[in-house]
């Protein structure tokens, strides 16, 4: 047993890195080159491979992981979204589809839960609880954001373009996170914000550039 989950762990390190490499590399890369859509598919590829194993990982005897646990699940909401976004940048599309919101209908019923359960830990003293709170507020707040932008992208030029790089910066930013937190061991203050704070700026860097290109409509 415990050779196979040791299997599993270098299969989910190997795409985990993958994932790491080529969503710097996506970064990188002119926006909407054909590069940038190549590391893009790998980043996903490698994101969601790396993240359903870890769901099983987190869950096994003596490698229980509540952090990787929340993480993955997170990622992968963040990587399906944010790929299902660029669909809305068809003039064709009119509404959202029942994939959109079957994708943030999931999100919001497991964050819900999240809060539940978070909330209930907490109110027996269990501190550690309260990631659960937190996620779960968080994941609450992405899905509740994604049925406001569905009713409403018609209305935004750009909108399905900024959804797609917070969602995927996101996801970059939760795996590094736990790169640096379970992987390396490093459970610091610093290591919990400092991707936060680093992929929070490249998303405000992005959204000021893309308002900046919009042009101003004349007042009536």
């Amino acid at each position: 047993m415990e050779a196979t989950i040791k299997t599993f762990i270098y299969i989910h390190a190997f795409f985990g890195g993958l994932g790491l490499i080529t969503g710097i590399g996506s970064i990188i890369c002119t926006k909407g080159s054909k590069a940038h859509k190549r590391m893009g598919k790998l980043f996903s590829l490698g994101m969601i491979t790396s993240s359903l194993i870890a769901i099983p990982i987190a869950c096994m005897p003596n490698h229980e992981n509540v952090l990787l646990l929340l993480i993955a699940l997170f990622t992968i909401y963040l990587v399906v979204s944010g790929n299902q976004i660029m669909t809305f940048r068809s003039n064709h599309k009119k509404e959202a589809t029942a994939i959109d919101k079957i994708i943030s209908g999931t999100m919001l019923l497991l964050s819900s839960l999240m809060i539940v359960y978070g909330s209930y830990g907490l109110a027996l003293g269990n501190m550690g609880s309260l990631l659960f709170v937190f996620f779960g507020g968080f994941g609450l707040s992405l899905s509740i954001r994604d049925f406001i932008f569905y009713k409403k992208f018609r209305n935004t030029k750009k909108g399905w373009l900024a959804n797609h790089i917070g969602k995927m910066v996101g996801a970059l930013i939760a795996s590094f996170t736990a790169f640096i937190v379970a992987g390396l061991g490093q459970d610091t203050l610093v290591a919990w914000t400092l991707p936060t704070i680093l992929g929070t700026i490249y998303i405000v860097y992005w959204r000021r550039k893309m308002n900046a290109k919009m042009p101003v409509k004349p007042l009536s």
